[in-house]
């Protein structure tokens, strides 16, 4: 073959090859924080106004029986996994369970290696070190704010909602504005870097956790409406997301590429703010919408965990506003794009989730799945260590079986107040031996995760408090604590990558608060050393140099008031020297 001909057929197979990747889906997933399905005008609320949201429920297929975890770091972990969140290791909000085991393989791999350009935006709560950052894990592009939520104690010092401090690629950057529009912003430009190849997007707005704030323009609408403390705020928080929502969709058609980019929206579990709990309210008062079903945040009662799930993609016919209500989950999401846009997932570890493809596309097409599992172990505070059947409902058709006691069916009790269990005995038993292999087979990931030292990709390393690893209960991830010096103190599982020198700085609050440290001496344990120190007055950090070898350990501090009382250094640096 001449040297010309086989140039142009290289050429020619590169074109086709480009094409094809340029007739691939862009992806946007949204994900909002703590809203729950009753929390939009579609969904029948009276109050909340989300037109622009309403407008991609009208144009979107609706999973109406779609389910998560009932709160936030677990389905996180089975959104980027496939898998349940106790297998990944990430199945607390905090206390050293809210990291994905480094074997675990994430849905930002699998469209990377695909040639997919990766971003995330917003909230992560997988892990503030490597190598469990956003950017650790497949995604290229990423603008993030650390721990939970905007202000608890991992993020950045001073974070308020307005005018903060979050992540863009390893480096902390001043940006302007309302957390909810820089997110939104910074996804729009991402959208525009990426316009022309396939892309993937995760953006994951913070709203609207708590702390309640928004701009007075969004939440005045609601304030002679919404009167429990949060409320107005809660709701106003959503309706700056849907304006949003809808700059988003503005800019894609702008751009040409909204016919050709599949749009999810969903929600991370039921409302933390969306109906009146502890309140005094007149017996006329609105009190929020749940759709007619019980349950919020971190209950296992179906409000708590099935969300809205809007999934539209004009190109590939997921248009027309169509409700389905067979049953799907979280750990569904992964191989149900990766088949949408041809990617392949690897075949380890082992997906949970089943794509749900072929339902999109045919309304009369069977359900993929029988059954699904949620569960919080160790129940919604962490009093108690994990076990099974504990805080869980096994869901099939319309049975729920709660707690692997509880009975309940869902068509004709709604609100889930009569237990049926002693009137259908065999349906208990058949549902407890759904959930027993499910247990069985997570239960031995439920171990700890390790943070790196060391670690090029982060050096030095800030441990936060959240981190630490508690038997039961959660180690101080907020403020209040901290501020109220909280004795008590708990281990970091970390993994030594390189032999060295380290310096350990102890400290009860990060480096740019310039805090003094309050304490009369310090104590610091890693790897089988053990070594002391006098804390001198005005000090801002404890300073300690030790040799470490390679390998996993724990980490532990204590820091002595004057009546030798310890408390843990609630943050704590760590160097490769």
């Amino acid at each position: 073959m001449k040297i010309e001909t086989k140039f142009l057929l290289t050429s020619l197979l590169c074109l086709v090859g480009l094409n094809a990747m340029a007739e691939r889906p862009n992806v946007i997933l949204i994900m909002t924080d703590d809203q729950g399905y009753g929390d939009l005008a579609c969904h029948g609320n009276p109050v909340i106004q989300t037109p622009e949201l309403d407008r991609l429920h009208n144009e979107s297929i609706r999973l109406t029986n779609f389910h998560v975890a009932p709160f936030c770091t677990p389905t996180r972990a089975a959104l980027m996994t496939g898998r349940y969140p106790a297998r990944t290791g990430a199945y607390r909000t905090a206390s050293g369970r809210c990291m994905l085991h480094t074997d675990e393989r994430t849905i930002a791999e699998a469209f990377a290696d695909a040639g997919y350009a990766t971003g995330m935006v917003g909230k992560w709560h997988l892990g503030d070190n490597a190598p469990h950052r956003p950017q650790d894990r497949g995604f290229q592009d990423v603008v993030w704010h650390h721990a939970g939520g905007i202000g608890q104690a991992a993020d950045y010092w001073g974070n308020t909602y307005f005018n903060d401090h979050y992540e863009r690629n390893g480096t902390f950057e001043k940006f302007e504005g309302y957390c909810t529009d820089v997110f939104f912003a910074e996804s729009m430009r991402f959208v525009d870097e990426n316009k022309s190849k396939p892309f993937f997007l995760y953006l994951a707005p913070n709203a609207p956790h708590s702390p309640y704030k928004v701009d007075a323009k969004w939440s005045a609408p609601y304030k002679e409406i919404v009167k429990w403390k949060g409320g107005a705020e809660f709701y106003g928080m959503i309706a700056n997301i849907d304006y949003n929502v809808g700059l988003l969709r503005t800019h894609l058609e702008k751009l040409g590429i909204a016919e050709n980019t599949i749009l999810i929206f969903m929600t991370d579990n039921g409302t933390s703010a969306g109906i009146a709990r502890k309140s005094i309210l007149g017996p006329d008062d609105f009190r929020g919408w749940l759709d007619g079903v019980r349950g919020v945040k971190s209950t296992v009662w179906e409000g708590g965990h099935r969300v809205p799930f809007f999934i539209h993609w004009p190109k590939g016919g997921l248009v027309g506003g169509r409700d389905d209500a067979f049953l799907s989950g979280h750990i569904d999401v992964l191989p149900t794009l990766a088949e949408l846009c041809g990617v392949t997932v690897s075949a380890t570890p082992k997906r949970d989730g089943l794509s749900f493809t072929a339902r999109l596309n045919d309304p009369k097409a069977p359900a993929s799945r029988d059954h699904l599992v949620i569960q919080m172990p160790g129940g919604p505070r962490f009093e108690k260590a994990p076990a099974p059947f504990d805080t869980s409902v096994v869901i099939q058709g319309d049975w729920r079986l709660m707690d692997g006691t509880k009975l309940f069916n869902f068509a004709q009790d709604r609100m889930q107040n009569n237990d049926v269990a002693s009137d259908h005995p065999e349906r208990v038993a058949a549902l407890r031996a759904l959930y027993e292999p499910f247990w069985d087979s997570v239960s031995p990931r439920m171990t700890p995760v390790s943070i790196d030292l060391g670690n090029p990709a982060q050096n030095p390393t800030e441990l936060c408090s959240q981190d630490w690893y508690m038997p039961t209960g959660n180690p101080p991830w907020h403020y209040g604590a901290i501020n109220s010096l909280v004795r008590v103190t708990g281990p970091w599982y970390v993994d030594v990558k390189q032999a060295g020198r380290y310096r350990l700085t102890l400290r009860q609050f990060p480096a740019v608060a310039n805090k003094s440290v309050i304490a009369e001496r310090a104590k610091v344990k890693i790897a089988g050393q053990e070594m002391e120190s006098k804390v001198e007055s005005g000090t801002r950090g404890v300073v300690f140099e030790m040799d470490l070898p390679t390998g996993k350990t724990t980490l532990e501090t204590w820091l002595y008031d004057k009546k030798d009382e310890a408390g843990g250094a609630y943050f704590t640096e760590v160097e490769l020297m």
